[in-house]
């Protein structure tokens, strides 16, 4: 059982490190301390879905199918043009500060369909669970556990990144920091854009 949930956990957990625009939203959402939980829990639930998917041998479906990484690489790359448009103008405006009493300023449903279109339409959350973690489960007897090894680092991870933002927040009760901040997470958009159209 071991010999796989462990190199489950330590594979997703080294491709879900890496900073992307679902991370990056977390990570704002939990520097600002709105819907923390929700948006972490929507997070894990999604890799989850996907993670078993792969392990399943849905990624099958999408070989079999050559329109979808097309569909899902321009889809995504407008999308996350979009979202780095709109952090953006954010920068460039200032006058955002972190609020030390959590009060939220943004519906939960706005919240989570902004998150769920950042997540399901990025053809790497695709190629990172689905294809990857999918393919070399095939390689375990057990592959079930080497699929609850991956979901289990994909939650702890989101929790973590989430609440542990938190650590941040002084940094970021000056306006200047949050102007950083979503100046790099436009950047990251744009970046992650750029390679999605230029593959």
């Amino acid at each position: 059982m071991f010999d796989a949930f462990f190199p489950g956990f330590i594979l997703s957990l080294s491709l879900i490190v890496a900073i992307g625009a679902q991370n990056a939203f977390v990570l704002r959402q939990g520097l600002r301390r709105e819907h923390v939980f929700w948006v972490c829990l929507t997070c894990g639930t999604s890799d989850a879905v996907l993670i078993a998917g792969g392990v399943a041998g849905f990624g099958v479906l999408a070989q079999k199918l050559p329109w979808f990484e097309t569909a899902m690489r321009y889809g995504g790359a407008a999308f996350l043009m979009w979202y780095g448009w709109r952090n953006a103008r954010s920068a460039w405006e200032g006058g955002h500060a972190l609020q030390a009493d959590g009060i939220t300023d943004r519906p939960l449903g706005s919240t989570l369909l902004t998150l769920l279109a950042i997540t399901w339409l990025n053809p790497h959350v695709y190629l990172d669970t689905v294809v990857l973690i999918g393919s070399i489960s095939a390689q375990y007897d057990n592959r079930i556990w080497f699929g609850a090894g991956a979901v289990l680092a994909s939650i702890s991870f989101f929790f973590a990144l989430g609440y542990g933002a938190r650590v941040l927040a002084p940094l970021f009760a000056k306006p200047t920091s949050w102007r950083i901040l979503d100046g790099l997470i436009a950047f990251t958009m744009w970046a992650i854009a750029a390679g999605l159209l230029l593959t």
